[in-house]
């Protein structure tokens, strides 16, 4: 789903709110300037920058809910043209990801925008994953890529979870439009069991708040002049809408040297040196781009 809309600038954030009448709790992310972050140095296909453009936010959208102190992890992995897409969250807001096509199976795919995750992914799983450091342990959870979009995916995973109902409208600019500036945005609402005996109005509350917010269409999610509370008014004004604090998000890479160094010192010392090229090892981070060199004496210092 993908709408074109040339705008100068674009706020990384999630937006938590609350809808009054059935209380149900919410979330609008909306990104700008982190999707162009992970996107530019890469120079993906349009159909490939769309798709991890959603992925940021759906990633974005899912760990706001999560109570964690570490990093929040998707992996998308399939066997079609777009076979991996990494995306993490940390719990301060900081965000990165990147994608790994093979570009003449992408190019034989078409360029159909529709049913994007059985023609660019195919069959494969997307797992979401906690890891809040050493000495705890990992959540982890599975789902199948189950529908033709990557909402259609988070829906069948919260489905097959059972913890709690959730519906996900997720979007991403256009990204044919030369000179546009990329943008997504993910809008998701949940409920929590409700007690036996208000079953029934709580199902009639939950169905039309899913109804409500699929009217949203991408345009409005993406269009800069409309604030969030002016989108989450026009969707739940008439149960009433409660909008907390912004929470602020960012692109950030959480590579270093350092980190690179103590990579390769867990290597064999040969095997570090046989893949220098002229006495020079290149390490390319492949969420960022960004290159670390190291000269002959560095690799003697790895392990002096």
């Amino acid at each position: 789903m993908t709408v074109m809309q040339h705008v100068s600038s674009f706020g990384d954030y999630v937006q938590p709110f609350q809808i009054e009448a059935p209380g149900l709790r919410g979330r609008l992310v909306r990104l700008g300037p982190a999707v162009d972050a992970v996107l530019t140095p890469h120079h993906y296909p349009a159909p490939v920058a769309a798709m991890l453009a959603e992925a940021l936010a759906m990633s974005a959208v899912l760990a706001s809910g999560l109570k964690y102190d570490g990093v929040f992890t998707v992996q998308v992995q399939g066997d079609g043209p777009l076979g991996l897409m990494i995306v993490d969250v940390t719990s301060d807001g900081g965000m990165r990801g990147y994608a790994r096509f093979d570009a003449e199976r992408l190019r034989a795919s078409g360029a159909e925008p529709e049913n994007p995750v059985p023609r660019l992914l195919g069959a494969g799983h997307m797992a979401f994953t906690v890891d809040q450091g050493p000495n705890t342990d990992r959540y982890q959870g599975i789902t199948a890529l189950e529908g033709a979009t990557l909402g259609d995916c988070a829906h069948a995973y919260f489905r097959q979870s059972e913890q709690m109902e959730t519906a996900m409208a997720l979007c991403a600019s256009d990204m044919t439009a030369p000179g546009a500036n990329p943008r997504a945005a993910a809008l998701m609402i949940q409920r929590l069991p409700a007690p036996a005996a208000f079953e029934p109005e709580a199902e009639d509350d939950w169905r039309r708040a899913v109804i409500l917010m699929s009217s949203v269409n991408p345009a409005e999610l993406l269009d800069v002049a409309l604030g969030p509370a002016d989108i989450l008014y026009r969707l739940f004004h008439q149960d009433g809408v409660r909008v907390y604090r912004q929470r602020p998000l960012r692109h950030q890479c959480r590579c270093s040297r350092d980190k690179v160094e103590r990579t390769l010192r867990a290597f064999a010392e040969p095997e570090v040196r046989a893949m220098a090229e002229e006495d020079r090892l290149s390490v390319t981070c492949e969420f960022c781009m960004s290159t670390f060199v190291f000269e002959e004496h560095d690799l003697d210092a790895l392990w002096s």
